[in-house]
């Protein structure tokens, strides 16, 4: 054999090392196994699953909320980007991975929101997280106080955890009650946050972002952080988001982050604000100093169905419509479903056990819906969790409706 056909050694062993199957008392992972177990017995085990170019099924699980997913003008856009500026960013956008393109969408997303900037990243949770840290970290010998949404997203949840490793002080207010809110605040020494979702994840409520920003307010030097992840495109006139439906549109003590992946069909995430805060974000936040920009493809994407939720704004009232269909069609079939503020209906099932079951019915019938467990639901219930679509017809929610309902376990 031809020695170059042999692939090297990674690295050479030293003499007397243990093999690759071990040889002392137990492996580094071998406790792996053991949390496997648990979580399988606890019915918590996850994986992957690979979806084909087209699988027939009528997809009630993903987030592409307007059907912009394949809008022929989103796609060409993505491809047309990737042809003129490459494959990847090439760099943090600090270095090299700062195009036009970026500017571009960042100038139009400000300008849908109303907001002086924006600042865009490869992901919505990366987004979250330099939001929280880099407002939240302390600054000649203040202590900053986050008062966080039992409920929020698990990337707000996580920036308030390395918030509070940086020196901050974490106080939890009930969902959406801003009574509590503004208890918490009561402790505030220094500045304070106030940090939540607009439209949550799992039941699609709209917390009460106007009475939110008014607790911030009666407390002094306090801004009001807020996930829309869920609210644009969808909620407000024109899918122009909470803040405009709110009456905050423009306002300067807000901040407020979307995801590009849902309601845009794309990939990243955005901050928008003041601009001195996004100057401040440029120069301090990890996940944007440290992390590779924004491929052009989807930064193409976004742009690109940005403008088409311009020019058809009816989208937004349409997936609101439909959402409504499907809670209050399934709730005339008597199953426990959540009332939907913007595109997320939930379905309450009896068990972890018989959401799986059920989720899988629905498949074999041609529907994938959704199915959240314990951990990721907070209220700890099951549920199968539906997202509605403002390309859906009628004939598509009556067939929803069926399946769920003829599948329900029990």
């Amino acid at each position: 054999m031809d020695s170059a056909t042999v692939p090297p050694r990674p690295w050479p062993l030293r003499a007397g090392a243990p093999g690759p199957t071990g040889s002392g008392p137990s492996l580094p992972f071998a406790w792996l196994d053991g949390a496997a177990r648990r979580r399988a017995e606890a019915g918590l085990t996850r994986r992957t699953v690979p979806r084909p170019v087209d699988d027939g099924l009528l997809d009630l699980a993903g987030n592409d909320y307007l059907g912009l997913l394949r809008h022929p003008d989103v796609v060409r856009a993505a491809a047309d980007a990737a042809y003129a500026w490459g494959a990847g960013a090439g760099g943090s956008r600090l270095v090299t991975g700062d195009t036009e393109l970026h500017g571009e969408l960042e100038r139009e997303l400000a300008d849908f929101y109303g907001t002086e900037a924006a600042l865009v990243f490869s992901s919505g949770y990366a987004a979250n997280l330099a939001m929280v840290t880099a407002l939240a970290a302390p600054d000649d010998g203040d202590v900053p106080l986050v008062v966080c949404d039992r409920y929020n997203h698990a990337s707000l949840i996580d920036a308030t955890r390395l918030a509070k490793a940086s020196g901050a002080r974490v106080a939890v207010f009930d969902h959406a009650d801003t009574g509590h809110a503004a208890a918490a605040l009561e402790g505030a020494r220094d500045r304070a946050l106030v940090l939540s979702d607009t439209v949550f994840s799992v039941d699609g409520d709209l917390t009460d972002v106007a009475g939110l920003a008014e607790t911030a307010r009666g407390a002094g030097t306090t801004a009001l952080l807020l996930d829309d992840a869920h609210g644009l495109g969808v909620v407000g006139p024109g899918g122009r988001g909470a803040l405009t439906l709110a009456g905050l549109r423009g306002a300067r003590d807000v901040v407020v982050s979307v995801t590009l992946s849902k309601s845009l069909g794309a990939q990243g995430g955005a901050v928008l604000g003041p601009r001195r805060v996004i100057r401040h974000l440029v120069e301090t936040a990890r996940t944007f100093v440290f992390d590779t920009g924004l491929a052009p493809a989807p930064a193409g994407a976004a742009l690109a169905a940005l403008r088409v939720l311009r020019t058809e704004p009816e989208r937004a009232d349409a997936v609101r419509r439909r959402a409504l269909e499907l809670s209050e069609g399934l709730r005339e079939r008597g199953l426990t479903v959540s009332t939907p503020d913007a595109a997320v209906v939930s379905v309450i099932a009896p068990s972890r056990e018989s959401a799986l079951a059920w989720r899988s019915a629905c498949l074999e019938q041609g529907v994938r819906v959704g199915c959240f467990r314990p951990p990721s639901v907070p209220d700890g219930r099951s549920r199968l969790r539906l997202t509605a679509r403002a390309t859906m017809d009628d004939a598509a929610v009556r067939r929803v409706l069926d399946v769920i309902s003829t599948t329900c376990p029990g």
